[in-house]
């Protein structure tokens, strides 16, 4: 199956180790470009201060350098903003603070304003890079060319965007997986927790789904492709981080909205002050631009503005490590006030595959015999209910023969001819002629919320089989959580009501709408939210989509959910466990609990300098001090959340 390709084709222009170094020192200090500066302003204005006794020009020329250096980035992005979009925002406010304060002879203080200033800059800016970084290493984990085996067994390399659904694949050891697909032939455990969150690598074998950016281990693998390029799970995935990253939420927006006005009337007020207290208060001119200076350092609303965002890049980052992938920081707001969770039930709730629970054969049938001819019968199909059947005897070592003449009966089974005998395999309603106790025996497995099957032999029931979608082994333990943390908890589902009402008691569910369509969700989804409050959606089918869209968050199952409900979903769970949920709730309320710590302490520091300063109680030292501290203290407070 193996080709040799020319050596040449392989050869591409190598850097020297010299080139190599270089550039990777070039992008560790771009990296850490506005930290160094803001550093190196504060080391200039520490020696600065030493040297104003006995030089006092030299200290006030080493200000002037350390104002330059800390204050350049900010002082650009609010010239920016002024020529732009003919707004004042808080880098200009703090810019022109500092040239206040060094105007009336505050070197050091102007000086410790830029320092403490650039350094919050500085730490946002690394929350924010944090989350670009985990994109490009993302990025770096997506193949450019794939090898395609053709039906003749020859390989040839493509470029990714030339992959098409159907290609195999060969993927051998150490190799990243390239595409979507279903194992073909081959045997290897699989790094995957970048798309599962597993810890430890899976092993693949025939039949089984691998994703594209995954890395292979030791064996190798022919893979059919089934999802090529921009439809892959992990191209979502990057397409979801980046909307994320990008989409502001209500409240960032709503601060960033009233700090334009805020910054205007600071000023507007500064200007005031510069001139009135001297008039109205008796104050000396000197007093009078010392107070003004005070107030606009402790007036701006840099705190107010820090305290959203870092705090909710965070989350996101968090989140996205352990497989609770947000396509917008607004969800995380809408997850804290959520007051019902309502889950589909088939593949959500359940595993979303019938097994078989009851297999009971007619008196004088030997089992061993009815299962081998009952997956025989059914091993040509690819209904879920054949499949089980087909597992079953699969799972009991059975060898199964291929069964002559058969014929599928539309909605109610198959017929066959198997071992010279015809037999009949389906739902009760295909049989005509059947016993009261048989006739019992099915009416008391539905109960239990079972799908009942019949296989008859030359006319006569030899055997009765139940299968049932079992519920998730983590089902019943998330509901509690979720109950305990005061949500209500419901169950939408299309399926009848005996079943829904046997896994949703079973799951822990009290509340239970069953036999709904799609638009039957959707109402049953506008009524939980008039009666309760927010609603959150779970699903993973085409059915679930409108649901997911009309609830206030809908999240995806991310493994096995269809397309649309992935794309439709505001939250998706990439390995499908739904103990995600209770921590994704969590994770919001915690944003949410440290996002208000934040802007409470914020505005109450802000508050507290400015009454010290009209009590002529704050000095520009502190002042400084309170307002970038309080600033800096906002920050590190929403970056706990990437823990």
């Amino acid at each position: 199956m193996n080709t040799l390709y020319p050596l040449e084709k392989n050869l591409k222009p190598l850097k020297t180790d010299q080139q190599s170094s270089n550039t990777i020192r070039f992008e560790k200090l771009k990296r850490h470009s506005e930290m160094i500066a803001a550093l190196g302003s504060g080391l200039i204005v520490l020696i600065a201060y030493f040297l104003m006794p006995t030089m006092p020009k030299t200290s006030i020329i080493l200000y002037l350098l350390a104002f330059v250096m800390g204050g350049f980035v900010k002082a650009k992005e609010g010239i920016e903003t002024l020529v732009q979009e003919k707004e004042i925002d808080v880098n200009l406010l703090m810019i022109i603070a500092a040239i206040g304060a060094a105007a009336i002879g505050y070197w050091l203080e102007g000086a410790v304003l830029i320092f403490i200033f650039s350094l919050s800059g500085a730490l946002e800016s690394y929350t924010e890079a944090k989350s670009e970084r985990d994109l490009s290493k993302l990025m770096k984990m997506k193949p450019e060319t794939a090898r395609v085996v053709d039906e003749n067994g020859v390989e040839r390399e493509v470029k990714i965007e030339q992959l098409q659904e159907g290609d195999l694949l060969i993927i051998r050891p150490g190799e990243r997986i390239a595409a979507d697909g279903i194992v073909q032939e081959g045997f290897s455990s699989v790094e995957q927790a970048m798309i599962t969150g597993e810890s430890m690598p899976a092993e693949k074998e025939l039949g089984d789904e691998v994703y594209a950016g995954t890395m292979n281990g030791s064996g190798s693998l022919i893979v059919k492709v089934t999802r090529a390029g921009e439809d892959s799970v992990f191209a979502k995935i990057i397409r979801h981080i980046e909307q994320a990253r990008n989409e502001v939420p209500a409240s960032q927006t709503r601060i960033e909205r009233i700090e334009k006005v805020y910054a205007k009337a600071i000023l507007s007020i500064t200007v005031l002050l510069l001139f009135l207290p001297h008039y109205l208060l008796d104050w000396s001119w000197s007093e009078t631009v010392y107070r003004a200076m005070v107030f606009l350092v402790v007036a701006s609303p840099c705190a107010l503005v820090a305290s959203i965002m870092p705090a909710v890049l965070s989350a996101i980052s968090s989140g996205a490590r352990k497989g609770i992938l947000f396509k917008s920081g607004r969800q995380l707001e809408l997850l804290s006030d959520v007051k019902v969770i309502a889950f589909d039930k088939t593949g959500t709730l359940t595993k979303g595959k019938p097994v078989v629970t009851d297999f009971i054969p007619a008196q004088g049938m030997d089992s061993h015999e009815l299962l081998t001819a009952l997956a025989s019968i059914e091993s040509l199909s690819e209904h879920p209910i054949a499949k089980a059947i087909v597992q079953k005897a699969q799972t009991e070592g059975i060898r199964l023969s291929r069964p002559a003449h058969l014929q599928a009966i539309t909605g109610l089974g198959v017929e066959a001819e198997y071992l010279g005998q015809r037999w009949r395999v389906g739902k009760p309603k295909m049989f005509v002629q059947i016993t009261n106790e048989i006739q019992e025996l099915v009416q008391g497995l539905e109960m239990e919320g079972k799908t009942t099957i019949l296989a008859e032999r030359a006319g006569q029931i030899v055997g009765v089989v139940a299968l049932r979608d079992t519920l998730r082994d983590e089902a019943n333990t998330m509901v509690q959580q979720l109950k305990k943390m005061g949500l209500k908890v419901v169950m939408l589902t299309g399926d009848q009501e005996v079943t829904a009402k046997t896994i949703a008691k079973e799951a822990g569910i009290d509340q239970v709408y069953s036999n709904l369509l799609p638009e039957d969700k959707v109402k049953a989804v506008k009524e939980l939210r008039q009666h309760y409050g927010k609603v959150a959606m779970i699903g993973d089918g085409v059915n679930d989509a409108p649901a997911l869209a009309t609830a206030n968050v809908g999240v995806a199952m991310g493994g096995a959910g269809s397309d649309v409900a992935l794309e439709t979903a505001d939250l998706v769970l990439m390995n499908d466990e739904l103990s995600k949920i209770p921590q994704a709730i969590r994770l919001g309320k915690r944003t949410q609990r440290i996002v208000k710590q934040n802007m409470v302490f914020a505005l109450l520091v802000i508050c507290s300098l400015i009454l010290a300063n009209f009590l002529q109680e704050m000095t520009l030292p502190f002042g400084v001090i309170g307002h970038e501290g309080s600033t800096l203290l906002v920050i590190l407070n929403g970056l706990r959340l990437l823990r």
